[in-house]
């Protein structure tokens, strides 16, 4: 028979136990929903809002963040619409990259949050509309609120990884939106991996957006595709990067290449470096400076 006094002794040290696993498992779960941290790297110059509003295409509020000329002398300035990466949210262009210094005094830098969405339209769940929330609802929103130029001729889309994607297959597919696209390190060939059981989740994620391997919305949002059947003196003009060590070279080759032979606009230019933002910070100036000239004079 265990002691009296022992028994006791077992059963607050139980009790202390417990205490320390709910203590743990709150602390968890307080750390997963916390805001991810936010140092946006502006300059005096600039300002910056955050902003949250209602996306009918969603069917629920969303946020972007907008970065603008502190002054801006009462013009209507051009847009810049800046799609971030997988498993990324809209704070990382503001927070990784020196972006902020190119709206001063003359662009509206725009960063949407698109979660793991591929900026597209889901088969599964159907009110997923990730297009229709950047093409309509964002830019009504942003034209709404802020002294943004509307038309074609002032805006441009711009992304990394999805977010480059994005930014190609939005503009491929509307055309009439935006003059000028910029993908970096782009997962262009999304739309065109197999099925793998070694990915399943992964696997998983783009059956649930873009339908099975070899379905017509497959085929609908696959770049190569649409660069085939898209008129390339309507198309935007195109600014394309990847890094050489990068898995996404040699698609990201192809699709230069078929650009190149539907005589599209384009540059496409590939340097030593990673899937990093160090490498897409030093496209930075790069980019912004073709944007700058194909912007029509005002």
């Amino acid at each position: 028979m265990i002691p009296a006094d022992m028994r006791d002794f077992r059963h607050c040290c139980s009790r202390v136990l417990l205490s320390v696993v709910l203590a743990l498992t709150v602390g968890c779960k307080k750390s997963d929903n916390a805001t991810p941290s936010d140092h946006p790297r502006l300059t005096a110059k600039v300002t910056l809002r955050d902003i949250t509003f209602r996306s009918t295409a969603l069917g629920r509020d969303m946020q972007y963040r907008v970065i603008s000329p502190l002054e801006t002398t009462g013009r209507k300035l051009p847009v810049v619409y800046l799609l971030h990466g997988g498993g990324g949210g809209f704070r990382d262009w503001s927070n990784y990259s020196a972006v902020a210094s190119f709206a001063e005094g003359r662009l509206l830098l725009v960063m949407p949050e698109a979660e793991s969405s591929y900026y597209t339209n889901a088969v599964d769940p159907p009110q997923d509309r990730f297009e229709d929330y950047i093409t309509h609802d964002l830019i009504f929103d942003v034209e709404r609120r802020f002294p943004a130029a509307t038309g074609r001729e002032n805006r441009a889309i711009i992304g990394i990884s999805m977010g480059g994607f994005g930014a190609v297959k939005i503009a491929l597919r509307h055309p009439d939106l935006f003059f000028f696209a910029g993908g970096l390190s782009s997962a262009i060939d999304v739309t065109r991996r197999a099925f793998s059981i070694k990915r399943l989740h992964q696997s998983r994620h783009y059956d649930s957006i873009f339908g099975p391997s070899g379905s017509q919305t497959r085929r609908d949002n696959d770049p190569f595709v649409l660069v085939d059947t898209a008129n390339p003196e309507a198309a935007p003009y195109f600014f394309l990067t990847c890094g050489e060590q990068e898995g996404l070279l040699p698609a990201n080759r192809e699709f230069a290449a078929l650009l190149a032979r539907r005589q599209f606009r384009y540059e496409f230019h590939t340097v030593r470096g990673g899937h990093d933002w160090n490498q897409w910070n030093a496209w930075l100036p790069s980019v912004l400076h073709s944007l700058s000239d194909h912007m029509k004079p005002k």
